[in-house]
């Protein structure tokens, strides 16, 4: 029996243990019933990934009586639906502090298309229409405190010394 058909195994022995159905963990968590069972089949082909994957495991890990925090952890060591992808955070934060990261991550992770190099404390640059549009807002102040200023001047009566 590989690592993950065990997480699962205990996971529902537990679950069968402490005589809970798989209903009663879908009324608390939420979760659809089919899911939970195609879970303690070791089917995840439906489930969601990261957080969703990870809350999901965590409140069946309450439902069931066992420590939420270790059985998240040990989902996320043995599963890809529970990618944490810490290897980027921990380089970011190296980056930050300039200390060059010792940490390698346990699972090769595909590269994401859609983040490039990432940027650590840049604003994006501001496009044409934003500078136009504070320029404009700038000459609007300037504009609106002229004219009530000859406005309030207008209505003020002069007195004579």
């Amino acid at each position: 029996m590989d690592p993950q058909e065990a997480f699962v195994t205990r996971l529902r022995r537990h679950r069968e243990r402490n005589r809970i159905t798989l209903d009663d963990i879908a009324s608390e968590t939420r979760v659809k019933r089919e899911l939970l069972e195609a879970f303690e089949r070791d089917d995840l082909s439906e489930w969601p990934r990261g957080l969703y994957a990870r809350a999901w495991v965590r409140t069946y890990a309450s439902a069931v009586g066992l420590d939420p925090i270790d059985t998240v952890d040990e989902f996320c060591r043995l599963f890809p639906h529970g990618d944490r992808r810490t290897g980027g955070t921990v380089q970011e934060i190296a980056a930050i502090v300039a200390h060059p990261s010792e940490y390698r991550d346990e699972f090769g992770h595909e590269v994401d298309r859609r983040r490039g190099t990432p940027q650590i404390n840049v604003l994006p640059k501001p496009t044409w229409r934003a500078a136009l549009s504070q320029g404009a807002r700038h000459l609007w102040m300037r504009l609106a405190g002229q004219i009530s200023f000859y406005s309030r001047a207008k209505r003020t009566p002069r007195t004579s010394s």
